[in-house]
C-alpha cells in the first residue's frame, strides 16, 4: 500500500512539473556568431552613420562603412570568420523558432508587462510601447511572426537576475529599434536591422538576409552569462568611445566604463562643479533676504 501512494505521488508530482519544463526556454546556442555584436546579412553590408559605439566585433558580406567616425572592434568583411558565424546564426535562428511557446502575447503590447523567463510567441508584429521588465534569472526568447519595431524611447528593463546574454529575439523578417530606444538582448532577424539615430542596445544585432544599418548608436555586446544558461563567450575587447561622444545622460554611466579612472574623474569633477554652483547660488540668495 505504501509503495503504491509513493508511487502515485511521485506520478503526481511528474505530471506537475512536466508542463513547465517541456515550456522552458533553452539556449538557442549562437556559436561563434556570439562573437559578433553586428553582423549584416549574406551578400550585404553594415552602413553607419554618425559616431557609433560598438564595443564588440562586427561583420558583412559586401563591405562596412561609417567607421570612422563609429568605432568598434574587430571587422571581418566576407572572410573565413565572417561565413561561419553566418552558419552558425542560421542555425541559433532555426533553434530558437521551433521552442514550444510558455505563453502567446499576439496582438498584446508587451509595454508594461513583467515576464519571467521563457517562450514568447507574437504571431502579428511585436508591439513595445513604454518599458518591458524582464525579471528573474534564466533564458528568454521572443518570437515575432513578422517585423519588429519599437515605439521611439521604449526600453526593456532587467531585475531580479535577468542577463543581457539570456535574451534572444527572433524575428521573422526584419527589426526597427526606434530613436532613444534602451534595447536589451540578441536580435536575430531573418532579413535585416535598422538601429534609428540614438537608440542604444545591450545585446547583438545579428542579420541573416538583409543589411544592417547604424546612426550614432551604442551597441554593447554582452559576455557570457554567470551561472549555466548560455555558452560562456567571452567579453568583448575594450572599444574606446569617439572623441567627443555625449552619453544619454538617462543611460547613467555605462557598464562598460565603470572602473575606468578619467571617466569617473569627470563625472566626479562635474558633480563637483554642480554642488559648488548650488552652493554659491544659495548664499547670494541668504545675502539678499539679510
Amino acid at each position: 500500500m505504501r509503495r503504491s501512494l509513493i508511487s502515485l505521488g511521485f506520478a503526481a508530482l511528474l505530471v506537475l512539473t512536466w508542463p513547465a519544463t517541456a515550456l522552458a526556454a533553452t539556449d538557442p546556442g549562437l556559436g561563434t556568431a556570439g562573437n559578433f555584436a553586428v553582423l549584416a546579412g549574406t551578400g550585404t553590408s553594415l552602413t553607419n552613420t554618425g559616431p557609433s559605439w560598438i564595443t564588440g566585433a562586427i561583420g558583412a558580406a559586401a563591405g562596412i562603412t561609417g567607421f570612422p567616425p563609429g568605432t568598434a572592434g574587430p571587422q571581418h568583411n566576407a572572410d573565413a570568420v565572417y561565413i561561419q558565424a553566418q552558419t552558425d546564426l542560421g542555425n541559433a535562428f532555426t533553434n530558437a523558432s521551433g521552442q514550444p511557446v510558455t505563453t502567446d502575447y499576439s496582438g498584446v503590447n508587451l509595454g508594461g508587462l513583467t515576464l519571467g523567463p521563457g517562450v514568447y510567441n507574437q504571431s502579428t508584429a511585436p508591439t513595445l510601447t513604454g518599458t518591458l521588465t524582464l525579471s528573474g534569472g534564466g533564458v528568454y526568447i521572443f518570437k515575432a511572426g513578422s517585423t519588429l519595431i519599437t515605439a521611439s524611447g521604449a526600453r526593456v528593463s532587467l531585475i531580479n537576475g535577468a542577463q543581457p546574454c539570456d535574451i534572444f529575439w527572433v524575428v521573422g523578417s526584419s527589426a526597427t529599434i526606434a530613436t532613444s530606444t534602451t534595447f536589451v538582448g540578441t536580435i536575430m532577424a531573418q532579413i535585416g536591422i535598422q538601429m534609428q539615430t540614438g537608440a542604444t542596445l545591450n545585446g547583438r544585432a545579428l542579420a541573416r538576409t538583409a543589411g544592417v544599418t547604424l546612426d550614432t548608436n551604442r551597441i554593447i555586446q554582452p559576455g557570457g552569462c554567470t551561472g549555466n544558461f548560455t555558452t560562456n563567450y567571452p567579453p568583448p575587447a575594450s572599444v574606446a568611445a569617439p572623441a567627443n561622444t555625449i552619453l544619454p545622460a538617462t543611460l547613467g554611466v555605462p557598464s562598460e566604463l565603470i572602473g575606468q579612472f578619467p571617466w569617473l574623474l569627470v563625472i566626479g569633477v562635474g558633480a563637483g562643479l554642480g554642488a559648488t554652483a548650488m552652493g554659491l547660488s544659495s548664499r547670494r540668495r541668504r545675502r539678499r533676504k539679510a
